[in-house]
Order: C-alpha cells, then sequence, then structure tokens
C-alpha cells in the first residue's frame, strides 16, 4: 500500500530505500518502465520503493505570471497511478523559491542523503537538477561515490519507435488524439468532475446532459470536438458521448463546456462526482446551420459512439 508523505519529518524507511525523482505527470509507460525497475532494485535490497516529487509544481513557482501549466493528472489520480504501480512510498517535498536556489550537492546532500537515507537512485536518462537544472546523471554519479549511495540510470523507453513523454501525451490531447494518447499512458485519459447545473438545452433537443465542472485548475482539458466515453457515477459505468466546447450552434458565449449524453441514463444527480475516460474523438466541434442540423449530427455522433465504445480497449 502507497505511504504518502508531506516532507522528511520523522521519514524513515524500515529497509534500504530505492528512490527515483521527478514530476511523473500522468504516470505513463516509461515512467511504469522506471517505477518497475526501482521496484525490482527493492526486492534486490531489501528494500522499499519511494517517489520523490515536489508540490507546488515549480514552474508555478518559477513563472508565477506565465506558466501555462496543463497537467495530465490531478494529485489524487497521481497517487492511485503510483499505488496501481506498486510504489512504496511518496515523497511530496515543498517546493519554494529558496529551495529553487539550491545547488545540485546541496540537493543531493539535503534530500537524497539527509532527507531520505537513500540506498540507490534510479533516475531516467534526461533527468536535472539543482540550480538552473545545474545537475544530470554524470553529477548525480560523482556525488554517489562521495556520499555513498548507489545511482542507475534508465534509457528512454519507446513505444513503436516513439519516446515516451509526457509533452508527447499533452500535445496528442491537445490535437484530440486521445486514443494515441492511451497507447503512451497505458490507460485511457480521464476527466472528473462536478456534475452541475446548465441550460437544458440538450434536454430540449432531446439529449440530456450532465454539465461536468472539473474542479483541478491545472487539469489538461483535451482540443474541442465530440468524443466517445465510459462515465462513471457511484461505481456503475455507462457509455456516451463528451462534447467539449463553446456551442457555437446553440450559444454566442465563449464559455468552454463539457456536456456528457450518457446512453440509457434517465436521470440527472446534480452535485455527483463524474468520472469521464475519453475513448476516442469522433469529430471536431463545428456550427451547424440549424437546431434540427444539430440534433441530426448528435444522433449520428450516439451512433458512432456506441460502436466505439463496444469496442473500445480496457
Amino acid at each position: 500500500m502507497l505511504t504518502i508523505h508531506s516532507d522528511f519529518s520523522g521519514f524513515r524507511p524500515s529497509r534500504n530505500l530505492v528512490v527515483t525523482i521527478g514530476t511523473f505527470d500522468g504516470v505513463h509507460l516509461g515512467h511504469r518502465a522506471i517505477l518497475e525497475e526501482i521496484r525490482t532494485r527493492a526486492r534486490e535490497a531489501d528494500g522499499e520503493s519511494a517517489l520523490l516529487t515536489f508540490y507546488p509544481h515549480p514552474r508555478i513557482i518559477l513563472h508565477p505570471e506565465d506558466h501555462g501549466l496543463r497537467l495530465l493528472s490531478t494529485p489524487a489520480e497521481k497517487a492511485t497511478q503510483l499505488e496501481e504501480a506498486g510504489l512504496d512510498h511518496l515523497i511530496v517535498y515543498p517546493f519554494s523559491p529558496s529551495f529553487s536556489r539550491m545547488t545540485a550537492e546541496e540537493y543531493v546532500r539535503n534530500l537524497l542523503v539527509n532527507g531520505l537515507h537513500a540506498h540507490t537512485v534510479v533516475v531516467g536518462y534526461d533527468h536535472r537538477f539543482g540550480r538552473n537544472r545545474e545537475g544530470d546523471f554524470s553529477t548525480l554519479r560523482e556525488l554517489s561515490e562521495v556520499f555513498g549511495f548507489r545511482v542507475e540510470e534508465i534509457p528512454a523507453r519507446d513505444v513503436d519507435a516513439i519516446h515516451v513523454s509526457s509533452t508527447k501525451i499533452r500535445e496528442a490531447l491537445e490535437r484530440g488524439e486521445v486514443e494515441f494518447a492511451h497507447r503512451l499512458l497505458g490507460y485511457h485519459y480521464t476527466l472528473e468532475g462536478e456534475v452541475v447545473h446548465g441550460d437544458a438545452q440538450g434536454s430540449t433537443m432531446g439529449f440530456p446532459t450532465a454539465n461536468i465542472r472539473v474542479a483541478y485548475p491545472y487539469k489538461l482539458i483535451p482540443c474541442h470536438g465530440v468524443y466517445a466515453i465510459h462515465a462513471e457515477i457511484r461505481g456503475n459505468r455507462w457509455n456516451g458521448v463528451l462534447n467539449i466546447g463553446v456551442r457555437p450552434t446553440v450559444s454566442e458565449e465563449s464559455e468552454l463546456r463539457l456536456e456528457a449524453h450518457l446512453f440509457d441514463f434517465d436521470h440527472m444527480v446534480y452535485g455527483e462526482n463524474i468520472r469521464v475516460r475519453l475513448l476516442a474523438r469522433i469529430r471536431e466541434e463545428r456550427k451547424f446551420a440549424s437546431v434540427y442540423d444539430l440534433q441530426r449530427q448528435i444522433a449520428e455522433d450516439c451512433q458512432k459512439a456506441r460502436e466505439r465504445c463496444a469496442h473500445a480497449q480496457p
């Protein structure tokens, strides 16, 4: 079971600690390769596995006026994903302006040695750390000899000869390519929020919708369009369609809306939490000549979504 720590106060692993470091946004297949490696090393050392990460996200502290942060995972989603990957400890260390000025050597001494008492440190091939990102794997290897811990590097993991990275996944989602994102993540991209009242436009057209308010402000919302989805409410799963966009046929407002129409679902659940897994993008959002034309298109969208939901990969 995953244990979450907010700092180093009282942190003492019961056995040799094998630790990796990073944001691990999305906990994608590349991250899982690293997590599997540290779990293997922990078993070999009769130890425990850990991820050292930081909160708030460093970009929020370093670029408060223009961080442009869009994340694949909320903190709660990340913790769940890490637990599913078999991690023993998640250490969420406070990131601050003073912390950002710590040299690579101070970083290693204060965090990895005095804070975590690391037995082995495992990092990805492109890991950087310390002030101005001055430290790299060669720095870490040199300091490991000074402070007496082991260090290992994990090479880039490929999926169909494409390097897996959080950046590539974000770019895919921003293009609406949720199926490609699924291949790199190893799971369907998820949006979660509260069902709130809308303006009943969907019900008027015969397609009632659950309007979703995503609470986490840095969660990446994929490209505008219509998506086939699996939705979960109170532990029950429903197939449906999700429209992400501004509804140009029925509204002149520019407010972004997330509206889910769930098949064979006959009652609203305002105030309930809904989790939506995006399976496939059916089409782009566009303005139709009339509401009647939009209704016909929605019916076609629903038919396509039913087919995609029936054949969706887990």
